[in-house]
């Protein structure tokens, strides 16, 4: 009997570990067949937020800043809550980088999920060019299924990008999603690892000078 209790047990923990199904295509297919653009609004912003990061190891959080420049260069800034530990990525095009020594090691790393999502969290779809893009709409509710097979699947809500999921052999490996401008989640469901951002503050500024966007110096 404790053998096949422990058993059971051991199977619910070993099925929560499993990502999610993607679940089917739902609606009517797309008059034009198009993506809405989803690209960051045009010239310098700069954003403050809070943050806060949650997996089966460890959890902290903290503030932040994201200073974007359009079409596609970004550059976000993490501290950790009482100072202990900073990390930061920069985004050029597709490529994510990290500084090689960041303060608190492997934990601020935990907090940098991959330039795709990394994008999507900042309201820009960016993924790899993939063929067979299938688009449905619900409404004022916009879905595709990117790749074949499904390799992301993204929603909008009018034209702004509401969620972008990665999906793995039918399953959603990982996915962001924008409740609303302010309030934005990653979660990644292999590890179970999961990122809140809350915007606290959006500003237009002036050109950022180009040192921000390196790390060797």
């Amino acid at each position: 009997m404790r053998a096949r209790v422990v058993f059971a047990g051991v199977l619910l923990i070993a099925a929560g570990c499993v990502p999610p199904k993607l679940t089917p295509l739902s609606g009517a297919p797309a008059p034009d067949a198009k993506l809405p653009r989803a690209s960051v609004p045009l010239g310098h912003h700069k954003l403050v937020f809070n943050w806060e990061l949650d997996d089966r190891e460890m959890s902290g959080r903290g503030e932040g800043a994201a200073r974007i420049a359009s079409p596609d260069t970004a550059r976000l800034d993490f501290v950790l809550a009482g100072g202990y530990g900073s990390g930061a990525a920069i985004l050029l095009g597709d490529v994510v980088q990290t500084p090689p020594n960041m303060t608190g090691g492997d934990f601020m790393r935990r907090l940098i999920p991959p330039a795709p999502m990394l994008w999507a969290a900042l309201g820009r779809a960016a993924l790899p060019n993939l063929p067979d893009t299938v688009i449905r709409v619900e409404g004022t509710t916009l879905r595709a299924d990117v790749g074949q097979p499904v390799a992301w699947r993204l929603t909008f809500h009018n034209d702004t990008l509401f969620r972008a999921e990665r999906v793995a052999g039918g399953r959603v490996a990982e996915w962001v999603e924008r409740a609303d401008s302010a309030h934005i989640r990653y979660r990644n469901e292999g590890s179970r690892r999961s990122l809140k951002l809350t915007i606290t503050r959006s500003d237009e500024v002036p050109a950022f000078d180009a040192s921000i966007w390196r790390f060797d110096r």
